[in-house]
Protein backbone atom coordinates (compact mmCIF):
# COMPACT_ATOMS: atom_id res chain seq x y z
CA UNK A 1 0.00 0.00 0.00
CA UNK A 2 1.11 3.53 -0.71
CA UNK A 3 2.41 5.77 2.31
CA UNK A 4 0.21 9.15 2.35
CA UNK A 5 -1.02 11.77 5.27
CA UNK A 6 -4.12 12.28 6.42
CA UNK A 7 -5.10 16.14 7.59
CA UNK A 8 -7.80 15.85 9.76
CA UNK A 9 -9.03 18.83 10.16
CA UNK A 10 -12.29 21.48 10.17
CA UNK A 11 -12.54 23.98 7.99
CA UNK A 12 -14.17 26.25 10.72
CA UNK A 13 -11.70 25.12 13.30
CA UNK A 14 -9.64 28.66 14.29
CA UNK A 15 -6.28 26.24 15.44
CA UNK A 16 -7.07 24.97 11.49
CA UNK A 17 -6.70 28.01 10.05
CA UNK A 18 -3.20 29.01 12.46
CA UNK A 19 -1.98 25.67 11.26
CA UNK A 20 -2.75 26.24 7.70
CA UNK A 21 1.10 27.47 6.91
CA UNK A 22 2.34 24.86 8.45
CA UNK A 23 0.56 22.13 6.69
CA UNK A 24 1.26 23.85 3.25
CA UNK A 25 4.78 23.37 4.23
CA UNK A 26 4.44 20.33 4.91
CA UNK A 27 2.33 18.75 2.46
CA UNK A 28 5.02 20.56 0.21
CA UNK A 29 7.58 18.33 1.88
CA UNK A 30 5.44 15.45 1.25
CA UNK A 31 4.96 15.69 -2.29
CA UNK A 32 8.92 16.03 -2.94
CA UNK A 33 8.92 12.42 -1.86
CA UNK A 34 5.93 11.23 -3.48
CA UNK A 35 3.76 11.07 -0.83
CA UNK A 36 0.58 12.96 -0.91
CA UNK A 37 -1.51 14.19 1.73
CA UNK A 38 -5.42 13.96 2.52
CA UNK A 39 -7.78 15.90 3.54
CA UNK A 40 -10.31 14.47 6.48
CA UNK A 41 -12.76 16.30 7.73
CA UNK A 42 -13.63 15.71 11.46
CA UNK A 43 -17.11 18.00 12.41
CA UNK A 44 -15.79 20.08 14.76
CA UNK A 45 -19.76 21.59 15.73
CA UNK A 46 -22.96 21.07 15.12
CA UNK A 47 -24.94 23.64 16.49
CA UNK A 48 -28.21 24.33 16.04
CA UNK A 49 -29.29 27.72 17.94
CA UNK A 50 -27.78 31.14 16.67
CA UNK A 51 -24.51 32.64 17.87
CA UNK A 52 -25.59 35.52 21.01
CA UNK A 53 -23.48 38.22 22.20
CA UNK A 54 -22.15 35.89 24.86
CA UNK A 55 -21.29 33.16 22.38
CA UNK A 56 -19.65 35.55 19.85
CA UNK A 57 -17.10 37.21 22.69
CA UNK A 58 -16.06 33.41 23.52
CA UNK A 59 -15.52 32.43 20.30
CA UNK A 60 -13.87 35.81 19.79
CA UNK A 61 -11.38 34.67 22.31
CA UNK A 62 -10.26 31.35 20.77
CA UNK A 63 -9.49 33.49 17.09
CA UNK A 64 -7.61 36.21 19.86
CA UNK A 65 -5.67 32.90 21.30
CA UNK A 66 -4.68 31.81 17.68
CA UNK A 67 -3.61 34.91 16.16
CA UNK A 68 -1.05 35.58 19.23
CA UNK A 69 0.15 32.29 19.01
CA UNK A 70 0.69 31.33 15.14
CA UNK A 71 0.21 35.06 13.17
CA UNK A 72 -2.29 34.41 11.19
CA UNK A 73 -4.82 36.99 10.78
CA UNK A 74 -8.65 36.96 11.58
CA UNK A 75 -11.58 39.89 10.84
CA UNK A 76 -12.44 40.45 14.81
CA UNK A 77 -14.93 42.92 13.49
CA UNK A 78 -17.03 40.93 11.10
CA UNK A 79 -16.62 37.38 11.96
CA UNK A 80 -18.71 35.22 13.81
CA UNK A 81 -22.06 37.54 13.41
CA UNK A 82 -24.59 37.47 16.36
CA UNK A 83 -27.93 34.98 14.26
CA UNK A 84 -25.09 32.55 12.82
CA UNK A 85 -25.40 29.38 13.33
CA UNK A 86 -22.11 27.78 13.89
CA UNK A 87 -22.97 24.43 11.95
CA UNK A 88 -19.60 23.14 10.54
CA UNK A 89 -21.53 20.29 8.86
CA UNK A 90 -21.80 22.05 5.09
CA UNK A 91 -18.59 23.26 4.65
CA UNK A 92 -16.91 19.98 5.78
CA UNK A 93 -19.09 18.74 3.13
CA UNK A 94 -17.88 21.41 0.72
CA UNK A 95 -14.55 19.95 0.90
CA UNK A 96 -15.71 16.43 0.81
CA UNK A 97 -17.76 16.85 -2.18
CA UNK A 98 -14.64 18.52 -3.69
CA UNK A 99 -12.36 16.12 -2.71
CA UNK A 100 -15.17 13.53 -4.60
CA UNK A 101 -14.96 15.17 -8.27
CA UNK A 102 -11.26 17.00 -8.24
CA UNK A 103 -9.40 16.26 -5.55
CA UNK A 104 -6.95 18.71 -6.20
CA UNK A 105 -9.31 21.05 -5.93
CA UNK A 106 -10.45 20.51 -2.58
CA UNK A 107 -7.30 21.96 -1.47
CA UNK A 108 -8.27 25.28 -3.19
CA UNK A 109 -11.38 25.16 -2.01
CA UNK A 110 -10.22 24.75 1.63
CA UNK A 111 -8.10 27.50 1.31
CA UNK A 112 -11.15 30.12 0.06
CA UNK A 113 -13.65 29.05 2.92
CA UNK A 114 -10.94 29.61 5.41
CA UNK A 115 -10.07 32.85 4.33
CA UNK A 116 -13.68 33.94 3.47
CA UNK A 117 -14.73 32.52 7.30
CA UNK A 118 -11.57 34.44 9.10
CA UNK A 119 -10.67 37.42 7.09
CA UNK A 120 -13.59 38.35 5.07
CA UNK A 121 -16.53 37.59 7.76
CA UNK A 122 -18.37 35.04 5.63
CA UNK A 123 -21.39 32.75 6.67
CA UNK A 124 -19.60 29.34 5.23
CA UNK A 125 -22.61 27.62 6.75
CA UNK A 126 -24.25 29.12 3.71
CA UNK A 127 -24.65 26.52 0.81
CA UNK A 128 -24.90 29.78 -1.51
CA UNK A 129 -21.45 30.94 -0.18
CA UNK A 130 -19.96 27.30 -0.70
CA UNK A 131 -20.77 26.68 -4.31
CA UNK A 132 -19.40 30.92 -5.17
CA UNK A 133 -16.21 29.76 -3.63
CA UNK A 134 -16.05 25.69 -5.12
CA UNK A 135 -16.60 27.89 -8.61
CA UNK A 136 -13.57 30.24 -7.93
CA UNK A 137 -11.74 26.98 -6.92
CA UNK A 138 -12.47 25.99 -10.47
CA UNK A 139 -15.00 23.25 -9.67
CA UNK A 140 -17.72 24.05 -12.19
CA UNK A 141 -21.22 25.78 -10.50
CA UNK A 142 -24.16 23.39 -11.42
CA UNK A 143 -21.57 19.84 -11.10
CA UNK A 144 -20.74 20.69 -7.32
CA UNK A 145 -24.31 22.06 -6.40
CA UNK A 146 -25.94 18.63 -7.85
CA UNK A 147 -23.27 16.83 -5.66
CA UNK A 148 -23.29 19.15 -2.51
CA UNK A 149 -26.76 18.38 -2.07
CA UNK A 150 -26.64 14.55 -2.85
CA UNK A 151 -27.14 11.87 -0.09
CA UNK A 152 -24.05 10.62 -1.23
CA UNK A 153 -21.94 13.49 0.42
CA UNK A 154 -24.02 13.63 3.39
CA UNK A 155 -23.42 10.38 3.82
CA UNK A 156 -20.13 10.40 2.87
CA UNK A 157 -19.53 13.61 4.95
CA UNK A 158 -20.69 11.47 7.79
CA UNK A 159 -18.27 8.80 7.15
CA UNK A 160 -15.28 11.10 7.85
CA UNK A 161 -16.72 12.28 10.93
CA UNK A 162 -17.46 9.07 12.33
CA UNK A 163 -13.75 7.79 11.27
CA UNK A 164 -12.18 10.38 13.26
CA UNK A 165 -14.78 9.75 16.25
CA UNK A 166 -13.39 5.95 16.01
CA UNK A 167 -10.15 6.73 16.30
CA UNK A 168 -10.69 8.51 19.06
CA UNK A 169 -9.49 12.17 17.39
CA UNK A 170 -10.73 14.83 20.05
CA UNK A 171 -8.94 17.85 18.17
CA UNK A 172 -7.88 19.75 15.42
CA UNK A 173 -5.53 19.70 14.27
CA UNK A 174 -4.36 16.19 14.03
CA UNK A 175 -1.68 15.07 11.21
CA UNK A 176 -1.62 11.44 10.61
CA UNK A 177 1.24 9.54 8.48
CA UNK A 178 -0.04 5.73 6.99
CA UNK A 179 2.27 3.35 5.38
CA UNK A 180 1.05 -0.14 4.54
CA UNK A 181 -1.96 -0.01 6.85
CA UNK A 182 -0.49 1.24 9.85
CA UNK A 183 -0.93 4.77 11.47
CA UNK A 184 1.39 7.23 13.06
CA UNK A 185 0.61 10.65 14.72
CA UNK A 186 2.57 13.63 13.52
CA UNK A 187 0.70 15.98 15.58
CA UNK A 188 -2.62 16.44 17.54
CA UNK A 189 -2.99 19.85 18.16
CA UNK A 190 -1.11 22.75 16.64
CA UNK A 191 2.54 22.66 16.66
CA UNK A 192 4.88 24.70 14.66
CA UNK A 193 6.72 23.48 11.46
CA UNK A 194 10.09 23.76 13.26
CA UNK A 195 8.95 21.33 15.23
CA UNK A 196 7.28 18.58 12.69
CA UNK A 197 9.15 18.88 9.66
CA UNK A 198 12.13 17.18 11.32
CA UNK A 199 9.60 14.14 12.56
CA UNK A 200 7.95 14.06 8.94
CA UNK A 201 11.27 14.13 7.21
CA UNK A 202 11.92 10.79 9.68
CA UNK A 203 9.17 9.33 8.76
CA UNK A 204 9.46 9.30 5.05
CA UNK A 205 12.33 8.88 5.27
CA UNK A 206 11.96 5.36 6.32
CA UNK A 207 8.71 5.01 4.38
CA UNK A 208 10.46 5.70 1.02
CA UNK A 209 13.20 3.46 1.90
CA UNK A 210 11.52 0.87 3.16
Amino acid sequence: MASRLLYVMDPMCSWCWGFAPVVEALAEQAAAAGVPLQIVVGGLRRDQVAIDAAARVRYLGYWQAVNASTGQLFDFDRGLPEGMVYDTEPACRALVTARQLDEPSAWALLKLIQQAFYTEGADVTQASVLVELAEQAGIPRIEFAEAFDSQAMVDATAADFSWVQDLGIAGFPTLLAERDGQLALLTNGYQPLEALSPLLGRWLERAVNA
